[in-house]
């Protein structure tokens, strides 16, 4: 069924991996210019493109762009947010910092094999021997084995040395630490010599693709075409317009692929779909599947807390970014809102068939994972006529009915841990059954 979705996709000109690939579209490096491709050229439908634009509305969204082979397709801004508005990225800055570490050793000034204690000194709490064998590939990848949890006053962001605490050796646990990813600004400024992260960015990278924005406390900031230039960049491999920017093809091929075995789900700070599993910040638990399931298996994501994405498709030849407010509950990486953006923009390409196709595909999902207030459970053509949660001993702590495709079940009342969702038969059998975890 998943080869009779791709077959379809090409019929509709999205392009896929093995065909002729579109040419893809470049921006003027300055001013204001852009091609644009109208959706109806593109054959896509819209009244679910409609629903699209009204969804994100609805989830808070500041913006909504849409490239196809760097053609925008679809550019809306709501209430009073414009095309010269600046939003934060959140830490989805974190996926530009590793392209400017990957520059930055591209040049020269740095290797990802170095310990970081060779351009910062003391910069933890760690032994020196302990603190040694943190390289600025683990902060990359976010092994360091520093304590991501730590003792307040210190948080997950914090970046002072007290704050900074050995945990277990570096490449033995995968844990989303901010406090410990920031270090890697300070290296880039130290090794570089620029007088700050703006100027060493715009000097960089931003001038060749014309993104502009800054950095304000470890933070970037910019218009929504900034995040989609720099999503066409990514897309392009790493070039401009035909003229190259980060050659290290080894290097652009492990920030976009899975950089360590604990967490498949993520590469160099970009976070990856279509694994066999994923970790999410704050929980030590793995959970099977994609990050992103209704999605295509090779989107590569810069996502941030409130929701602030950029999502870049190969296949497809897409780029789409998203600022605003948090869509639902506050998360630093995916959420619910990411499968339910998704089912909508793979139901914008206008072929019944294939979004069945996806539907099917996709079959019995559980979103958000982890949950802390709500958990959807979506069954495929209504085969259950129950769900239900199963705590750790196997006893049963939820169970309702399942009338539609989907159920909503609160577990905000439940003991952190992890849970089995259930779908049930009208006689009691199980049909399905996923891992859950209420952080």
């Amino acid at each position: 069924m998943r080869r009779l979705l791709l077959l379809l996709l090409i019929g509709c000109g999205l392009g896929l991996p093995g065909r002729a690939q579109p040419a893809l579209y470049f921006p003027p490096a300055t001013g204001t210019a852009w091609a644009t491709t109208t959706p109806a050229s593109l054959g896509w439908c819209p009244a679910p493109l409609d629903s699209l634009l009204a969804f994100a509305g609805r989830k808070g969204s500041k913006s909504l762009l849409m490239l196809k082979d760097g053609r925008l397709v679809v550019e809306k801004y709501y209430g009073t947010y414009t095309v010269d508005s600046v939003h934060y990225w959140a830490s989805a800055g974190k996926s530009l910092t590793a392209v400017l570490v990957g520059l930055a050793q591209q040049d020269g000034i740095l290797s990802i094999g170095d310990s970081t204690s060779k351009y910062l000194g003391r910069w933890t709490s760690a032994t020196p021997a302990q603190q040694r064998q943190i390289t600025l590939r683990h902060q990359l990848t976010m092994t360091t084995g520093l304590d991501d949890a730590p003792v307040a006053p210190c948080t997950n962001e914090s970046t002072t040395p007290g704050c900074l605490r050995y945990l277990v050796p570096p490449a033995t646990r995968w844990a989303y630490h901010t406090g410990a990813y920031r270090t890697l600004q300070d290296v880039l400024v130290q090794a570089s010599g620029a007088p700050s992260m703006s100027q060493y960015t715009a000097q960089r990278l931003g001038t060749r693709i014309g993104m502009t924005g800054l950095w304000s406390d470890d933070v970037f900031y910019s218009r929504a075409r900034s995040m989609a230039r720099f999503g066409l960049f990514i897309l392009a491999k790493g070039s401009w317009d035909g003229t190259p920017v980060l050659t290290d093809a080894a290097y652009f091929r492990a920030m976009t692929t899975p950089s360590q075995a604990i967490n498949p789900s993520y590469g160099y700070l970009w976070w990856l779909n279509g694994q066999t599993s994923y970790k999410l910040p704050t929980v030590q638990a793995s959970f099977p599947g994609a990050v992103i399931p209704t999605a295509p298996a090779d989107l590569i994501a810069a996502l941030g807390k409130d929701d602030q994405k950029i999502y870049v498709v190969p296949s497809l030849g897409l780029v789409v970014v998203r600022q605003g407010a948090s869509a639902g509950a506050s998360r630093l990486a995916a959420s619910s809102f990411d499968a339910e953006l998704w089912s909508k923009i793979m139901a914008v390409f206008c072929l019944p068939t294939a979004r069945a196709a996806a539907a099917e595909a996709a079959g019995f999902l559980a979103y958000p994972n982890p949950a802390a207030e709500t958990l959807t459970l979506r069954q495929p053509a209504r085969a259950a006529a129950f769900v239900r949660l199963l705590d750790a001993l196997g006893r049963e702590v939820v169970r309702q009915p399942a009338p539609g495709p989907e159920a909503t079940v609160s577990v905000a009342a439940l003991a952190p841990g992890l849970y089995a969702a259930q779908w049930l038969a009208a006689d009691g059998r199980v049909l399905m059954s996923r891992p859950v975890a209420r952080p």
